[in-house]
């Protein structure tokens, strides 16, 4: 009987670690993109609710071998996604801004749905929530002049933050906030830098970009450890006032992302120009193209209505 069930187990694993790496696939592209978020990309796979267990029964050395599965499959995922694409990424986004950020438009409203669906049926508390997080978003949006210089730990330190409460938060995206903070195109680089030195077998290159990665990993693994059980807290407590924070925070990432902007290098002020017709046309196109992928994804992951997180 026993053993029936350890095999039942074992073939369990096996979709389990699989919808992990693809989540973790998805989550990784977030991280590098501005407008998406990685826990919207983990719901759209189906796995959010059982990555916010599985990191609160780790960090309480809690270690169930299906948990750490999961874990591993989708951070295996995301570090593949994050070290192969930081360059091309980067490289995008700074020459051809108004065309990604168009694209990275679509991406962040084909998460409404994800997440309206966690939040129905709508209350008081939802809508209140909701306008918090679209003023918190806006303000970021209109104030954002860059946190800090290159190579500054503070800053590097609470740019991990950022990255984990993507990972964490539905609605959130870390590379937004990476781009508020001024710290964006810094992390890119340095991560390319470092895929660059280990390729080349090049040790002074890589230690160079640890100054840049060090940091940045002990802000991820903090914020990992803490938004997760934050998350688990207030979901559980105060659920509707959450999900409405979560869906102001999607709704106001867009105006950060304002497509029609002209491509500048990291630290220069943003340029807005107006668009030809054809330009309009090709970005409600991108825009389009980003919806439908998200919506898509979100099919692929077969979950009509995620559950919170539960002890």
């Amino acid at each position: 009987m026993t053993a029936g069930k350890d095999s039942q187990d074992r073939r369990a694993i096996i979709p389990l670690a699989t919808r992990g790496a693809f989540g973790g696939v998805l989550m990784g592209f977030a991280n590098l993109v501005p407008g998406i978020s990685g826990g919207t990309m983990l719901l759209a796979a189906g796995v959010y609710t059982a990555f916010i267990q599985a990191v609160a029964e780790v960090t309480t050395f809690k270690f169930r071998f299906r948990s750490l599965v999961l874990l591993g499959s989708i951070v295996v995922g995301g570090l593949l996604v994050i070290v192969l694409l930081a360059g091309p990424v980067s490289y995008l986004v700074t020459t051809h801004r108004w065309i990604m950020y168009s694209l990275f438009i679509g991406l962040t409203l084909g998460g409404v749905p994800i997440v309206w669906r966690m939040a129905r049926p709508a209350t008081p508390a939802l809508f209140v929530g909701a306008i918090a997080g679209f003023a918190a978003m806006a303000l970021m949006a209109f104030s954002r002049t860059g946190a800090g210089g290159e190579g500054d730990p503070f800053v590097l330190v609470v740019a991990g933050l950022a990255g984990a409460s993507a990972m964490i938060l539905p609605g959130i995206s870390g590379a937004y906030l990476l781009l508020v903070l001024g710290q964006y195109e810094i992390i890119l680089g340095a991560i390319e830098q470092c895929r660059a030195g280990i390729s080349g077998s090049d040790l002074g290159v890589v230690l160079g970009a640890m100054k840049i990665v060090i940091p940045v990993g002990i802000g991820v693994i903090l914020g990992v450890v803490g938004i997760s059980n934050l998350v688990r807290w207030t979901l559980r407590r105060y659920e509707k006032p959450t999900l409405g924070v979560l869906l102001g925070l999607l709704f106001g990432s867009i105006l950060g992302i304002w497509p029609f902007q002209e491509a500048v290098e990291h630290g220069e002020p943003r340029v807005f120009f107006t668009p030809s017709a054809v330009q309009v046309l090709v970005a409600l196109g991108l825009l389009a193209a980003g919806l439908g992928m998200t919506l898509a994804i979100d099919r692929l992951g077969g979950r009509s209505r995620p559950s919170q997180p539960q002890e």
